[in-house]
This record gives structure tokens, sequence and C-alpha cells, in this order.
């Protein structure tokens, strides 16, 4: 397939606002496509690359990006800038630099879908001395033979961004109805293999047999099970009957890969943490079967207590000096459910995998299974909330011990019930340079849900307290890497971090997409554990806002 086919079916959709529509085109679109084009044209549409738990990435930020328009264009990046600013986008900047290109090409190949997909590879494959040098030059090549057009989504894809209103669930139903298979059964194989891309091929050349047996596999990470929230401990037991108690750590969710002789940890966002996090690796290859897939928590303690969560990401994020982070920030793993134990075994109830999980697990100081009692009784569980609390971790988990994992869902199979009032995870989009001593750093930051079927952002307003200074100075290297535009004391961020922020309460405001406004909003950290996709959506804040309502009245 041309790319330029594939761009042409991106213009012609991006206005559609029409679920059914856009999943009709789509369908129509990749019904005859090879395997190759197909998974290829399914990872595109929805922005991405690879698969989220794919190790190569292309490292391609604005600033480079900036660089190849330039070379392309033959203008100064202020210029670009400008039109950025202008436009609103750098999708449509780059339709524009190459409309006026100076650039000549001398061979009037037409870009395909494979060449693409080629050099995309050949850039993720690059590290080390010379490699952005490389990179600028690839590109460069790419956009020299890409029309206006191309450009335009060549540069949302590399950035992840790609303006169609099309989300996953979009693409899943396009899938199901283009090779006639069940939703379900498509959405299932999506959350066990987390590509959607090799479920359309499944679903292309084997259909619904071939989707059914997709099975949880070592090493390829699995969507993890979700909670939702829990308005009280009599709601949880009168919604489950005996329900089994955990604490709610406060620290990070991972999930373990161990067996055929090599582990991987990944995080909640399902990269591959492992090289960071060394001494759960080896403790896990001391202390538990081969074989495995195991979920669970990672926190940091010292002196007998939890650290803050932010001190985990710090491990998480950091990539030299590992060694000297293992003694500063030493973290303990907390196991509480299994997935995979010789074989998937995701649908035995909760019960049942508990005792697996205790089988297969031999606790040491670093790596321990999480406690768990199966009560009826409220005082019970009120006390068990009380000693989480004082242990300094969130509240806690209860589970229904009849109940499946079912991955990447979020049910009333688990309930979580936390001390303080439920915060919102929300997309940073923008943001604005401080004053005075603050100047040199971004001190307020501006803030959107999701929404799911279409996957946009939807402003809800900006948030500048509950930053201390070090944060702000943390928080603007972050994103300085990823600004696309600056207008004043304005900035414009790729859509790629999420705030977790506490409020007031929650207003009716047409100034915003979303229709709402946060009262009051608060920073309280940054989940860099979390996909944007996995940030908060417009049903959730309008649940919120009526469940607020309801209190008032």
């Amino acid at each position: 397939m041309l790319f330029r086919e594939f761009a042409e079916f991106c213009e012609s959709i991006e206005k559609i606002s029409s679920t059914l529509e856009l999943t009709d085109k789509i369908s129509n679109f990749i019904k005859g496509l090879e395997n190759d084009d197909l998974y290829n044209v399914i990872l595109f549409l929805i922005g991405r690359v690879y698969p989220t738990w794919d190790e190569r990435e292309l490292g391609v930020g604005v600033g480079l990006l900036y660089e190849v328009l330039e070379n392309v264009g033959g203008i100064k990046k202020e210029k670009i800038e400008e039109m950025v600013r202008e436009l609103g986008d750098l999708g449509l900047a780059s339709e524009r630099i190459v409309k006026g290109r100076i650039m000549i090409t001398l061979e009037a190949e037409e870009l395909t879908i494979k060449r693409v997909r080629e050099i995309f590879d050949e850039i993720s494959s690059l590290i080390g001395e010379g490699s952005r040098k490389r990179k600028v030059l690839l590109l460069t090549g790419l956009y020299g033979l890409a029309t206006p057009l191309e450009a335009k989504y060549l540069t949302r894809l590399i950035m992840n961004e790609m303006r169609l209103g099309v989300g996953e669930g979009i693409v899943r139903d396009a899938i199901a109805k283009a090779f006639g298979v069940d939703e379900e059964l498509v959405e299932r194989a999506y959350m066990v293999t987390s590509d959607l891309g090799k479920v359309a091929v499944i679903a292309k050349n084997s259909g619904k047999k071939g989707l059914e047996e997709i099975k949880i596999r070592l090493h390829t990470p699995v969507r993890m099970m979700l909670a939702q929230v829990a308005e009280s401990f009599e709601d949880a037991v009168s919604e489950m009957g005996e329900v089994a108690v955990e604490w709610k750590f406060d620290g990070s969710r991972v999930q373990i890969h161990w067996g055929d002789g090599e582990l991987k940890i990944y995080s909640r966002r399902l990269e591959n943490v492992t090289k960071a996090l060394p001494e759960i690796a080896e403790e896990i290859k001391k202390n538990v079967k081969e074989g495995v897939i195991l979920d669970g928590e990672v926190i940091a303690v010292k002196d007998g207590r939890p650290m803050p969560f932010q001190h985990v990401l710090r491990r998480f994020r950091r990539k030299h000096g590992v060694s000297r982070m293992v003694e500063k920030i030493p973290l303990q793993f907390y196991a509480f459910d299994i997935l995979y134990c010789d074989e998937e075994i995701v649908d035995k109830p909760l019960a049942e995998r508990r005792r697996i999980l205790e089988s297969v697990i031999s606790e040491s100081e670093r790596i321990k299974i999480a406690n768990q009692v199966r009560t009826r009784n409220k005082e019970d569980i009120e006390k068990i909330f009380n000693d989480a609390i004082n242990a300094g971790h969130e509240g806690v988990m209860l589970k229904n011990p009849n109940s499946p994992y079912v991955p990447g869902k979020r049910g009333k199979h688990w309930l979580k019930l936390k001390y303080v009032m439920e915060t919102l995870d929300l997309v940073v989009v923008g943001g604005e340079w401080g004053e005075g001593k603050r100047s040199h750093l971004i001190s307020s930051y501006e803030l959107a849900c999701t929404d799911e079927t279409t996957g946009n952002l939807l402003r809800v307003g900006r948030v500048a307290t509950g930053f201390t200074d070090e944060d702000l100075e943390e928080l603007t290297e972050l994103f300085k890497q990823i600004i696309v535009t600056h207008e004043g004391k304005n900035v414009k961020f790729v859509p790629k971090y999420v705030f977790e922020v506490a409020y007031q309460e929650i207003q009716k405001s047409p100034k915003y997409e979303s229709g709402y406004a946060l009262r009051f909003p608060r920073f309280i950290r940054l989940r860099d554990d979390k996909d944007v996709s996995e940030a908060d959506s417009i049903k959730r804040l309008e649940d919120l806002y009526n469940l607020q309502f309801k209190r008032k009245t």
C-alpha cells in the first residue's frame, strides 16, 4: 500500500464525528489489506509505531523534528514555530513546509507503508555517538520523498498525535466488523497481546477460532486488571458478601514474567523496566519458581516505612547510575496475584490463584506476598484499613474471592477504598512560564481528560498549586523536551505525561471542551507510570460530578 493512500484516508476521516461512520470507514479500508500493511495501518491509525510494550522507540523529539523540517524547507526554526502557532499543529506546519520546499529529489520513488516502516525500524535501532545525525539524515530523506499530505501524517505519527478522533475502541470495533468476529473477542485478544495490529491479522486470517486460541504468553505483557472506587465498607460487603482484603500500597504496579531462563519486569504502562530494578530481578530469580507471571506492587522503603511514590518513579526513569540508586532508594516487591503458572490461569477464581501464588514464592526481605484477609465483617475491614494508613499506605483493596482476573478491565470484582478523597489522573497538554524568581520555570500546567471513544483530549483547567520548588525544577526539565509551541509565556506540549490532581469540586464550565472545570485543583504527583490512554475519561468526570451533586442534595 502507498503511504499516500493511507494519508488520503486519514484526511477523509479527520472531520467525521460519528463513531459509527468512523467504524464503517475504517472497517472497509482495512478489509482488503495484506498482512504487513494491515498490521502497520492499525498501529498507525492510533498513532503508534510500535506496541506499548515493544522496547523499540523512535527517540525523535520535537527539537530533532524541527531540524529535519529546517533541512527540508530551507527555513529557520523561528519561522517553523511561527507556523505552528498560527496553525496550531506541527503536522499542518509540516504540510505547508513541504509544499514550499527547496529540496529537489532525483528519484520519483513513491513512499509505501512498508518503506515508512523500514525507515522507522532503522531509526529505532540507532544508538550511541552519531545516532542523532543519522536520524536527521534518514528523516530528511523521508520527508524529501513525501508529498505535503504525507508529511502532515508522518509528523503526526512521529509525534504520536494523529488527531483523527479514532481511539482504540473504534479500531477494535472496526476490526470486528471487517472480519466478522465478536467485539468482545477482539477486546480480550488485545488485552492479552497488547498489540491491536497482531489481533487484526489473526482476525483476518483465522477469525473467531484464531482469536479464541490467543493465550497469555510469557514475556508478552498483559493489560493489568483495574479497580473501581468503593464508596464505603458497607457497599463492598453488600456487593460481594465475603471480601478478600489487602492493603493498597503507595507504590508502582508491575508485572513480572519469569521463565525460560529470562526475567522481565513491566510497568503499568507495559514498558520494560527490568534494568532499573536489578535487585528485584535477582531476588525473583532466587525466590520464585520459573514459568510464572506475577502481578504486584513495587514500593520504596526506608527505616521500615514506605517512601513517597515519586521515589519509585525516579528508579523507573533511571538510565544511568542504577547501582547508586539501589542503595539510595531500596525497593520491595509485594505480589498479590498470578496470571500464569506453566499455563494461563486468569479464569480461575482469585481464591485458587492465591493458593498457587503462595506455592511459587519463598518470601525474602525484598520479595513478599501481600497479606490477605477474607471476611464479611465491616469492623475487620475497618481495622485493616486503619493498619494500612498507619503503615503509610493509601487504604485497602477489596476483592471478590470468586472473581477471575480480567485483563484491562475496571470492574466491581476489585474495589479500592482510599483515605484521601478520590483524585483525578489528567493529561498535561500545556503550561505557562512563571514570573519573578520562577520565570525560568514552567509554573502552571493545563490539564485534559480523555474521550475514550475518539481518543481526543478535552481540557478541564490549569493547576498551579501543590508544587514544591524541587517539583517545578524537575517538571520543567521534563516538559522542556516536549514543547511544541511558545506563545508569550504559554507553551503547548506533546501529550505524553499524566498528573494526579486533587480538587475541591467539579463544576460545569463552558470555557473548556470537556464542559467541566476543577475548582481549586492541586498537584499531587506525576504519574509517569500511566500512559495517556489510562488518564481519567470524560465519563469519569461526569460520574464524579453527578455523585458530588447527589451528596449535596
